[in-house]
């Protein structure tokens, strides 16, 4: 049975971090709930840490990861059985943190794509205090990333609202090229995906990440490095200052 993903049930649900669940099988130290608030590995971000609180006292969290089935790693003297409830809580700081840096790799994206001759993200690595996105084709000068800086800052600055819905492929198409959103990319029988949009089409892209509500959130981005990786790549790595806006989690258990 998949695991319910509790986190993608709306913008606002990035934002929870405690909730009950259901063992649904045991491997070793590898666990799968019948729902959960913890992020897997994938789409280039990095796992959520936390803790599960079950029937022998409270297990840390070490990895997360899965696509259907999603499997909590703990140390493998858990104790935990099929069909024991358990409360989760995510670690708020590393969760928020993850979701500040992926908004921003949209808003990196976003602008290079317009500014620079259609430079596409062909792969990304969002962790909580450092960030990296590739591009291609392209060259940067440190005049041409003082620019990305300049102007993904700007767009923070105007804090705008970040929304989330299901689009059709059809749907995203005709409001993004399909280079930008790389939807060209996603196998065929994909019809629907669930869209991360900022402002009012600033940028839209299919995503199955955490993010924040408003772009105010982020703080200002600071690229502090480029690397070339060969055949027109460059990878671009970043940081985030300190936002002035710090929204608080919502604890109540879901």
């Amino acid at each position: 049975m998949a695991t319910e993903r509790l986190y993608l049930k709306s913008i606002e649900s990035g934002y929870f971090t405690d909730f009950n669940a259901t063992v649904t099988s045991v491997d070793g130290g590898k666990v799968s709930l019948d729902r959960t608030l913890f992020y897997p590995l994938g789409g280039g971000q990095n796992w959520d840490l936390g803790t599960l609180d079950g029937p022998n006292g409270k297990l840390s969290v070490h990895e997360v990861r899965g696509r259907e089935d999603i499997l909590h790693t703990l140390d493998t003297d858990h104790q935990l059985e099929v069909g024991d409830e358990v409360k989760g809580s995510i670690d708020w700081q590393r969760r928020h943190a993850h979701m500040r840096m992926h908004t921003a790799q949209h808003l990196v994206s976003g602008v290079v794509y317009e500014a620079f001759n259609g430079a596409r993200t062909v792969g990304n690595q969002i962790h909580d205090n450092r960030s990296r996105i590739d591009f291609n084709p392209i060259s940067f000068t440190e005049e041409m990333l003082e620019d990305v800086t300049q102007q993904v800052n700007i767009i923070i600055d105007a804090d705008h609202k970040v929304t989330d819905s299901t689009m059709t492929r059809e749907e995203v198409n005709a409001e993004m090229p399909p280079e930008r959103t790389n939807m060209d990319l996603l196998p065929s029988f994909v019809q629907e995906l669930r869209v991360v949009k900022i402002g009012d089409n600033l940028d839209l892209c299919p995503c199955a990440g955490t993010h924040v509500q408003q772009l105010g959130e982020i703080g200002h981005i600071e690229i502090t490095g480029k690397k070339s990786k060969g055949k027109g790549t460059q990878r671009i790595t970043y940081e985030l200052q300190i936002p002035d806006i710090t929204p608080h989690p919502i604890r109540e258990r879901i």
